[in-house]
């Protein structure tokens, strides 16, 4: 019969032995791991480009990449593509949006939107793509905020502007997180 103490001693020792394991496993917070070459120290990220009719989602977006980029601390941003380490380049190609979900008098209660972008991280030093997505797409579902339907994403916009906040906030997250955490 196995005493409570040496029953003890042995959760102990596995707990140890689990511990040493996987001490050395390569995990890190979410957020603050980079895969990016340590000589890179500066990002450039310029305005990007803007091929939708979105008025002003070219800057929102910038905006909200370079404040993503600084809230993880470890690079100096700079609005500029010379005198960097590396330069982050972005071009909007398209925004959609669909009625998700109706109410009994068939009039959208939510709304999907789409939207679709080439980004390229391009090392300046080395002279190469560290990380590039020619079609990177982002899809997020919003409630309706009027009872009008809007399919336009001009006019969606227009009747809730804390939906292109939300989006261009959504967006960045998940590009400096691809980018950074190399998915």
């Amino acid at each position: 019969m196995v005493s409570r103490r040496d029953s003890n001693s042995l959760l102990l020792c596995v707990l140890c032995v689990l511990c040493v394991c996987t001490a050395g496993c390569g995990y890190a917070l979410a957020g603050r791991g980079s895969f990016l070459p340590e000589y890179i120290k500066t990002i450039g990220i310029p305005t990007f480009v803007n091929r939708t009719t979105v008025f002003n989602l070219e800057t929102l977006l910038t905006q909200k990449v370079r404040a993503e980029f600084i809230g993880r601390g470890k690079y100096q941003i700079l609005p500029q593509q010379s005198g960097v380490d590396a330069v982050l380049i972005g071009e909007i190609t398209s925004v959609s949006i669909v009625p998700a979900s109706f109410s009994t008098q068939q009039i959208a209660t939510r709304y999907a939107l789409t939207m679709a972008a080439r980004i390229e991280l391009r090392d300046l030093r080395e002279n190469k793509v560290l990380w590039e997505n020619p079609s990177l797409m982002f899809r997020q579902e919003y409630e309706a905020t009027s009872g009008r339907s809007a399919t336009d994403p001009v006019a969606f916009f227009q009747q809730d502007v804390n939906a292109l906040d939300r989006i261009t906030t959504d967006f960045a997250r998940s590009i400096v997180s691809a980018i950074l955490e190399a998915f």
